[in-house]
């Protein structure tokens, strides 16, 4: 019997140091796959910190002043990649008209996009889209919400080649950067109460999601 213990424990050792490599390896993110170096990877505001204010200007040119929301109602801020993305585009469709749903809460939504006014624009006629997109002209709001990255060459060259789009060039930018496509909920005291945050650019918040975290008035 004391034979049969030994070999069992150690099958069940020799299982744990082959599944053990594969599993801590599938737990790894594949961040080249998604146009961002390891060296360059960006980690999301976390839950719990204080929003960054801004002032910036819409894609029609009206400013938009997070702080004049703040102590008033809660705030979504979603951000997107750009017109030539098509999981952008699919899922500003979705929340063309869910969305009324979180503003019917008195919650404020504003999308953040790097792309210029002509290219959130583009998104506007895509998706129908008839909430607030916040240009990022300067990349500081993608910045403070640590979500901005520099895309890497390949990744870039993919782009060019499957979606016809320099994403520099749809930036007025020399440089290529995209924000991960995360979102954050801000409650009425300017906190940071929940997020998405997922480098893989399929993955975003869904509605519902919204609705679940949204702080109550």
């Amino acid at each position: 019997m004391n034979y049969l213990k030994i070999s069992f424990s150690g099958t069940l050792l020799v299982l744990f140091l082959l599944i053990s490599p594969f599993s801590s390896k599938s737990q790894q993110t594949d961040f080249a796959k998604f146009g961002i170096s390891e060296k360059n990877t960006p980690k999301g505001i976390a839950v719990g910190e204080k929003a960054p204010v801004f002032k910036a200007k819409d894609y029609l040119g009206k400013e938009v002043d997070l702080q004049k929301y703040i102590g008033k109602s809660a705030i979504v801020l979603i951000f997107y990649r750009g017109n030539w993305c098509p999981v952008c585009s699919k899922y500003l469709k979705n929340y063309t008209d869910s969305m009324k749903m979180v503003t019917n809460r008195g919650a404020v939504v504003l999308f953040i996009t790097p792309e210029t006014a002509e290219g959130a624009e583009k998104t506007v006629k895509k998706t129908k889209l008839a909430y607030q997109i916040v240009i990022d002209s300067d990349e500081q709001i993608m910045k403070a919400y640590d979500v901005l990255f520099e895309v890497t060459k390949k990744y870039n060259r993919k782009i060019e080649t499957l979606l016809f789009t320099d994403i520099a060039k749809n930036n007025a930018k020399d440089v290529a950067k995209l924000p991960v496509p995360a979102t954050f909920i801000i409650d009425k005291n300017g906190i940071i109460v929940w997020r998405q945050f997922d480098v893989n650019y399929k993955n975003r918040a869904t509605t519902k999601d919204i609705l679940e975290h949204l702080p109550d008035e």
